[in-house]
């Protein structure tokens, strides 16, 4: 299977542009502030990106972006939000491969449809997941988490941040792997659950290496691997799952933005116009991508949602094998 990088990239430059004259008809907005939802506690992954374009757009388009953190059911709660709110401009939210590809098949009752109820606006960038485990585990491997998990039923719980993220979906597709059933331990959010790791109360999860570094360099958290088909460059020592032993292990997250289903199109054409300028601007490069890890993308509306209609299937295969299902 090939990378979503490669995949994405094969698709940039194809797609043409919507009409340049399009953007005159929204010069009018905004007239008043934006609301940007973000659909997981803060301090995660999703919450960085969602405030880091907050500001730079609360600067190019002269009215405040506020964001509102409004989480559960892996995302969900906050994108039913969204496709709920006025299609005027005024209302965006922070998507990713959870709430606009994953829950499509994991949830048997999505209040939402990714693809229906959304207008894509941007794919910000792609994220690696790693593998993180407590120090007082003793593992220093992903073979020894391994050999742990099956001669131990209590090292066989995971914690993830939510039911049906790409953290959850990893965790059930390492299972499969290495044929072992595992327990799922979902919170609301990467920060509690990454706290009751580095507690010790919840042996490992899988997350976004950008959340996690900060304990990790605290000594509180140890990374075995990153679930990516390539290294990191953020943390080019770790090894990827399929180097350590689980072939077929290789997934990446992604952070995009999104509209209620509607929203003008000379405003999801200057949203991206201007999300495509902030993710060129130095200082979002260096904090996403030097300090936090992230692939940035920057990607047309359109090549959003191709990515959607490549994404959707591949993740309803998994969830498939995997057996994982969330009512």
């Amino acid at each position: 299977m090939n990378s979503q990088r490669r995949r994405m990239l094969a698709l940039l430059g194809v797609i043409p542009l919507a009409p340049s004259g399009l953007a005159n008809a929204a010069d009018a907005w905004p007239l008043r502030p934006i609301t940007y939802i973000v659909p997981f506690t803060p301090g995660g992954s999703t919450d960085v990106v969602g405030r880091t374009i907050a500001h730079k757009l609360s600067e190019a388009l002269g009215q405040p972006v506020v964001i509102e953190n409004r989480a559960g059911a892996g995302g969900g709660v906050g994108a039913a939000y969204v496709k709920n709110a006025k299609p005027d401009g005024y209302t965006l939210m922070g998507g990713t491969i959870s709430t606009h590809a994953i829950n499509a098949s994991l949830y048997k009752n999505l209040p939402y449809d990714p693809v229906k109820d959304f207008e894509p606006v941007a794919l910000v960038a792609f994220l690696p997941n790693v593998l993180i485990v407590n120090p007082a585990l003793g593992v220093n491997s992903v073979q020894e988490l391994i050999e742990l998990i099956k001669r131990d039923e209590k090292a066989r719980n995971f914690a993830s941040s939510g039911a049906g993220t790409s953290t959850h979906l990893a965790g059930e597709l390492l299972g499969d792997l290495i044929k072992v059933p595992l327990t799922h331990i979902a919170y609301k959010g990467t920060p509690p659950a990454m706290q009751d790791v580095a507690a010790g109360l919840v042996p490992f999860m899988f997350d976004q290496m950008t959340a996690a570094l900060p304990l990790v360099r605290a000594g509180k958290l140890k990374l075995l691997a990153v679930t990516t088909e390539k290294r990191s460059s953020l943390a080019p020592e770790l090894p990827t799952m399929i180097e350590s032993g689980v072939p077929g292990f290789e997934m990446s997250s992604w952070q995009a933005v999104y509209a209620p289903k509607d929203t003008p199109a000379p405003i999801i054409k200057r949203l991206n116009d201007e999300i495509v300028k902030a993710l060129g601007q130095p200082d979002v490069k260096d904090k996403l991508g030097n300090q936090l890890g992230m692939e940035i993308v920057g990607s047309s509306p359109q090549e959003l949602a191709e990515l959607m209609r490549e994404e959707i299937p591949r993740w309803a295969e998994l969830v498939k094998k995997s057996g994982a299902s969330v009512n």
